[in-house]
């Protein structure tokens, strides 16, 4: 465990040392604020004002020195400006390579001036959490809004980065125009697509990239994934053992398959009652037949994400197969009329869902500069799969016989899955590489894991300052902590905590480790994925029974229902999250989502596809709204000891929702048992009162949500 004051010691400039933040001095505040309001000498507003006051010196301190140093940086710019640009220049490739290392040594400066910047937002998360942690007042929260949003704020020199992306550009554009001398003159600004390939550059584009934290549709979606980023700057080293285990095709097969899924659990919606009434059983009974894959799933989840801790091979391997054989039953079930083969074809499906060894292998081997990329890839490629699925099964309307085997739109689905995982299979075993598992890289990765997601449990969203604090730098100098006296008990006490925070080992430890406010989320959660599976999986017998609608009909419906999920988390993450607190979007979003429910009701006059579409598309958005601010709440403060390992956050938030979806799958086929009629309004009661149980949990606990 490194110590704050001995790495800041290590990473300041000497030249540079009175710029840096004051920890030392701002902490020894703390203590004596503490001490002031216990004896009653100074009351809360004043202790706030004051430090408040001594956070601006601070920023201020650092603001001012920033600029400095980048009007040192732009002069040496303009000087070397005038070479490059002279028309006396004849092109000289020793003059060129000059002027090419000039440039390289302003970008090397450039970037201690990042490191800089990087360390000083360290100190601020810190300090702020420390005020937070010990008065238990939201400071935080106060602090950063009033000064980012202010039109004077020196929050935002800081860390909009400005003046650092004009001085960036400068030594791109003409790095670039060096390098093309010998041919083309093209600029980056022509071909922005086109990187430039220089190691300088790439650093800085990825401190950069750290400091840079704004709430947008990459960030939306990857915290939608529930594959909590890690908030550190490795280091070259621990870059060189990412880019070893991380391989692009590797990355892409855990993409296809997580598509593949999602395309092989929905194909079967729309025919489902249908395949149900052709082997002699109820319509009703295709809850039974959907919800079986997600039964198998509850225990699928655990038993890969276990595996995953040794390979992501040979459970990707072991899912292509066992749903290919799931996918065979269920297309052969037919021929055989046997309902128990379809159902034990579905449950192998479920068995084969290795949606955790997805998540894991993006957290765990994806190089940290694009895991956001990699982590917003999963959410769409599980959105595509949804609307995928459903439509594909509007094709698949034909039939014919081959070999004795009927090929119909209630077999098609389970024919050609199995053939499409047969192909993924084999494109699988070809191309797949196992990343390599260094014991030195496990056991370091193990330890960075336990601390990552510190600044996540009970914290707030702080655009400006949550990326660059580093998880390695947790605890505080202990030699500052002798020298404060009385502050020693207290470090101590938080140095026992943050040393406690060790992977939970089991489902029932993870969920003694969530606190009240991730137990009103994961309800949240629950409570739509309920609902969204209630909409989904009752639509076919729903819409025959009121509209007789065709099997072609219900697809459309359900596929246009899946396309909403990108198009409404883009605008939500882009703008919406912009103009709101992501709570406001939470509670607002469960409303709508009871409304929807509410207006989906067949009571007192005659029931419409107008009525039935629009409440069904109401209820969907809103729900899509809700899970993913939901799990973008929930990937900042579920406790760090959730943020890898086997019982891991994504494995709980996973498993809510399967439960969720068995819950509801069971719901309708027990319901549909009292006949169709009543199947819609008694399989939404359930789906509105826990809808208004979700509102009046999170209204209860709405302080606490961030």
């Amino acid at each position: 465990m490194v110590a704050f004051g001995k790495k800041l010691k290590e990473r300041q400039l000497q030249e540079w040392q009175w710029y840096y933040i004051n920890y030392k001095l701002m902490k020894k505040k703390v203590k004596q604020y503490a001490q002031h309001i216990e004896s009653g000498t100074l009351d809360r507003r004043h202790v706030l004002k004051d430090f408040s006051r001594m956070l601006d010196i601070q920023i201020e301190k650092i603001v001012l020195f920033l600029l400095e140093q980048q009007g040192i940086l732009a002069g040496r710019l303009a000087k070397l400006g005038e070479q490059h640009n002279s028309p006396d220049q004849q092109p000289d490739i020793a003059k060129i390579s000059q002027l090419r290392e000039a440039y390289r040594e302003v970008g090397l400066d450039l970037l201690k001036l990042l490191y800089f910047v990087e360390i000083n937002a360290i100190g601020l998360r810190k300090i702020l959490k420390k005020f937070d942690k010990r008065f238990g007042y939201r400071f935080t929260d106060y602090y950063v809004k009033t000064r980012a949003n202010h039109p004077y704020s020196q929050l935002q020199q800081v860390f909009r980065h400005v003046g650092i992306g004009a001085v960036v550009g400068a030594i791109t554009r003409n790095l670039g125009d060096l390098q093309e001398r010998q041919g083309s003159y093209a600029s980056i600004y022509d071909e922005p697509a086109i990187p430039l390939q220089d190691p300088v550059i790439d650093s800085i584009k990825s401190a950069v990239d750290r400091l840079g934290y704004s709430t947008n549709f990459l960030h939306f979606l990857a915290q939608h994934a529930l594959i909590m980023q890690e908030d550190i700057l490795p280091t070259p080293t621990e870059e060189q053992i990412d880019d070893k285990r991380y391989y692009f095709m590797s990355l892409i097969l855990n993409l296809a398959n997580t598509f593949l899924y999602m395309v092989n659990s929905y194909i079967i919606v729309p025919t489902a009652d249908d395949y149900s009434l052709s082997l002699g059983a109820a319509a009703t009974v295709c809850g039974i037949i959907i919800g079986a894959m997600a039964v198998a799933q509850v225990f699928s989840s655990v038993y890969f994400s276990a595996w995953s801790n040794k390979s992501y091979f040979r459970p990707l391997v072991f899912s292509s197969i066992v749903l290919c054989v799931g996918n065979l039953l269920y297309a052969l079930a037919y021929d055989f009329k046997s309902i128990w083969i379809l159902l034990i074809g579905r449950l192998l499906c479920g068995l084969g869902s290795a949606r955790a060894v997805n998540r894991r292998y993006i957290s765990d081997c994806v190089p940290l500069k694009i895991r956001m990329q990699a982590s917003a890839g999963f959410v769409s490629a599980s959105a595509l799969g949804m609307a995928c699925g459903p439509a594909l099964a509007g094709l698949l309307q034909i039939e014919f016989k081959l070999f004795n085997l009927t090929f119909n739109q209630d077999t098609l689905p389970g024919w050609v899955m199995a053939v499409a995982w047969l192909f993924y299979l084999v494109w699988l075993w070809i191309a797949f590489k196992e990343p390599v598992r260094d014991e030195d890289h496990v056991e370091q990765q193990s330890s960075t894991e336990i601390k990552q997601n510190d600044a996540m449990e009970k914290g707030v969203k702080q655009p400006l300052l949550l990326t660059t604090e580093r998880s390695e730098i947790i605890s505080e100098d202990k030699e500052h902590d002798e020298e404060d006296d009385g502050d020693a008990e207290y470090d101590e006490s938080e140095e026992a905590l943050e040393e406690s925070h060790k992977p939970a080992t089991s489902i029932a430890s993870a969920y003694n480790l969530l606190t009240p406010s991730v137990k009103v989320q994961l309800l949240i959660y629950f409570m739509l994925k309920y609902a969204m599976e209630i909409l989904l999986s009752e639509s076919s017998v729903v819409t025959t029974y009121y509209f007789g609608w065709s099997t072609s009909t219900v697809s459309i419906f359900l596929a246009c229902l899946g396309l909403t999920v990108l198009p409404v988390n883009m605008i939500v993450g882009t703008y919406i999250s912009n103009m709101f607190q992501e709570r406001q979007i939470l509670l607002a979003s469960e409303i709508v989502v009871c409304v929807g429910i509410l207006l989906s009701f067949n009571l007192f006059v005659r029931y419409t596809v107008l009525q039935y579409v629009c409440s069904g598309l109401i209820m969907f958005v809103a729900a899509e709204v809700l899970e993913g601010v939901n799990l973008s709440l929930l990937s900042r403060v579920m406790s760090s000891r959730l943020s890898r390992g086997t019982y891991n956050g994504g494995l709980l938030s996973t498993e809510a929702g399967t439960l969720a979806r068995v819950v509801a799958d069971a719901t309708i086929t027990l319901i549909g048992l009292l006949g169709e009629s009543s199947l819609l309004n008694l399989t939404l009661l359930p789906s509105f009162l826990i809808s208004v149980g979700s509102i009046i949990a999170t209204c209860y606990t709405y302080n606490s949500l961030y």
